[in-house]
């Protein structure tokens, strides 16, 4: 069976374009569950019941996030009132929300989804080698087997829970620099793998956000709030084929397509 992954999906825009391409790509790659990351999708940061509500409706079935999952007051205060949206795993214990699930396809293979943050160049949580053994274990009898989005800055350090998942998962699938990477491949024990699968927003200015509020920090150092950009879409994506008997990885392509 296939997998369908879609990247950050960054305010306005990347809902819009969500929206009108993620079910017709998941048919035409024949893919049975959609997978999105929505940390960005209020906007450009944080998620709330409307968003995660317009984005479930457009065919998401699983929403994973990362480390601004919890920047709206009302994404947090709803958390529990989103079913179908992960924070990561390695937040503290008694931290709301949950770290992993399990989502059952129409043809009844159940697929556990584990979200982790990493630590590198990031805010320090709990180890995400650790919390992904955690989840692991957790799901053990729960599911035919598992896709990862690993939420995290640093390149070697989505390497390095690439290699030490491999076998372990089906995917590990790296979001949160909103750069899709070209390195999309399947490890040596049959887990697809690439470090970013990009963003899904509006690529015509800064990680999807205007360019002067960026430009304004690095250049003066001087706080700026980012805003979304609104403008043509993209969506970037992979499609993942598992191998359901073996929880392997059988295939993985990446995809970036424009609103039509």
């Amino acid at each position: 069976m296939k997998i369908l992954f879609c990247g950050d999906v960054v305010g306005k825009t990347g809902r819009r374009v969500l929206a009108a391409r993620a079910a017709e790509l998941a048919r035409a790659h024949g893919a049975s569950l959609i997978i999105a990351n929505l940390e960005n999708a209020a906007a450009g940061a944080g998620v709330t019941p409307a968003t995660y509500g317009q984005m479930v409706q457009a065919g998401v079935d699983v929403a994973t996030s990362g480390n601004h999952v919890f920047a709206h007051k009302d994404g947090l205060a709803h958390i529990d009132d989103m079913p179908a949206l992960l924070r990561p795993a390695n937040y503290p214990p008694g931290t709301p929300g949950r770290g992993w699930l399990v989502a059952n396809t129409p043809e009844g293979a159940r697929v556990g989804v584990v979200n982790l943050v990493g630590r590198v160049f990031m805010d320090a949580l709990d180890c995400p080698f650790r919390a992904a053994d955690a989840a692991l274990a957790d799901l053990r009898d729960r599911a035919d087997f598992v896709v990862v989005d690993f939420h995290a800055e640093a390149t070697s350090e989505k390497q390095a829970m690439g290699f030490y998942l491999d076998g372990r998962v089906a995917a590990l699938i790296g979001t949160h620099t909103h750069v899709q990477t070209a390195d999309e491949r399947i490890l040596p024990n049959g887990t697809a793998y690439i470090t970013d699968v990009g963003m899904t927003g509006c690529y015509e200015g800064i990680i999807g956000t205007e360019p002067a509020p960026v430009l304004r920090r690095f250049i003066q150092k001087l706080p700026a709030r980012f805003t979304p950009l609104e403008g043509r879409g993209l969506l970037a994506a992979v499609v993942v084929a598992v191998d359901v008997a073996t929880g392997r990885a059988t295939a993985v392509e990446r995809i970036m397509v424009g609103e039509e």
